[in-house]
């Protein structure tokens, strides 16, 4: 094995390089998996003709088949889809025994569609959402045909399989294979089925997770967030606080003011604030930085008195209406008993899901305490 890419990485752009050097590669993609298989429909890894594999499709039985059958590829030129069935009866076997089902292509004409995977690395670099459509027709030989198209430009006339169903794709954020077997004319007279595949692979940015303060509860948070979806990016006034050695591969860290880093971070919609700084004044200052932005979630760390006495100091002083300083998430994360440094960031990780994946949410934010 070559290497095995760090999975948060742009997949699309190790493409676009592959491509660029000139590398004899095909591209593993599992475009269905049904039942309890090791990988899910979307994942691909980059496979070069000496069986070194960029990516995973789940190890074990499964990567090397594909492997091996890549190897193949490179060398005959002639893209190939193919199922397998993981439905092993002995585990001294060397048949995978999950007992699901997948189907996964691996394309050695990557090249031609360059243009389209650089514009969906280039949509990811940008945070922009859209999908990712792979066609694939089985006649005679099997042929590739890849289309980037933005979430602005999904209408009705995108073909098959429609712009309702791409949609769907990327409203539940899962890739879907879809099939017609169109019936065309044959040079006997005959009709001949040519099946058509459309795999549409929605692509969706990451939500990204601004965590205001490097400590213990920062680190911790940081590393919980990243294993489940967010991009992360931990902002200190101290150096030693925004070592990236503190933090898992993949996080980045800026140094600096805090009220000003803050205040000139790209805050949009799907960006989520923690502050967790090491003390009421820097949480103050975050909190002022922030508390009008546009963005998806604001939690604050910090007991129901200094969360109170937070509250009135903002409203007095018109730094935040009501309205606004009851959107922040204080004292922030779920209420689960936490106690252990682990245990506080798992209760705020467990909220910044609940708030993606359900909308905002009462349970959490402040409320002024009944008189």
């Amino acid at each position: 094995m070559n290497g095995t890419a760090d999975q948060r990485r742009n997949i699309y752009e190790q493409v676009v390089e592959f491509i660029d050097a000139g590398r004899s590669f095909a591209l593993a993609t599992i475009l269905r998996a049904e039942g309890s298989t090791p990988r899910k429909a979307g994942v691909r890894a980059i496979i070069d003709e000496t069986g070194g594999i960029w990516g995973t499709l789940g190890g074990g039985a499964v990567e090397a088949e594909a492997q091996r059958r890549a190897v193949e590829v490179c060398k005959s030129k002639q893209t190939i889809v193919f199922e397998l069935a993981l439905e092993g009866a002995c585990i001294s076997d060397d048949a995978p025994i999950c007992g699901g089902n997948m189907r996964i292509l691996v394309d050695a004409t990557v090249k031609k569609d360059r243009g389209a995977y650089a514009q969906v690395a280039q949509a990811v670099r940008q945070r922009r959402c859209g999908a990712l459509l792979t066609t694939v027709c089985t006649g005679a030989e099997t042929e590739v045909a890849v289309r980037w198209i933005p979430q602005e430009a999904i209408e009705a006339g995108v073909g098959f399989p429609g712009g309702e169903a791409i949609s769907s794709c990327l409203g539940r954020e899962e890739a879907r294979l879809f099939v017609q077997t169109p019936s065309v004319p044959g040079g006997d007279g005959q009709e001949v089925n040519t099946a058509v595949e459309v795999f549409v692979e929605p692509v969706i940015s990451m939500p990204m997770l601004l965590i205001v303060g490097g400590g213990h509860i920062g680190q911790a948070l940081a590393r919980q967030a990243i294993l489940v979806g967010f991009d992360v990016v931990v902002l200190d006034d101290r150096y030693e606080f925004t070592d990236p050695a503190l933090f898992p591969e993949g996080v980045a860290t800026r140094c600096g003011d805090i009220r000003k880093e803050v205040e000139a971070f790209p805050i949009g919609r799907d960006t989520y604030i923690v502050i967790v700084t090491r003390g009421h004044k820097h949480d103050a200052e975050a909190l002022e930085a922030c508390i009008r932005a546009p963005e998806a979630y604001i939690g604050m760390i910090g007991s129901k008195r200094k969360v109170a006495l937070m509250h009135k100091d903002f409203i007095e002083s018109g730094l935040a209406t009501e309205e606004e300083f009851g959107r922040v998430f204080a004292p922030v994360g779920l209420d689960i008993g936490a106690v252990t440094v682990p245990e506080i960031a798992a209760s705020i990780v467990a909220q910044l899901i609940a708030v993606r994946r359900k909308g905002s949410t009462k349970a959490g934010r402040y409320e002024k305490e009944p008189r």
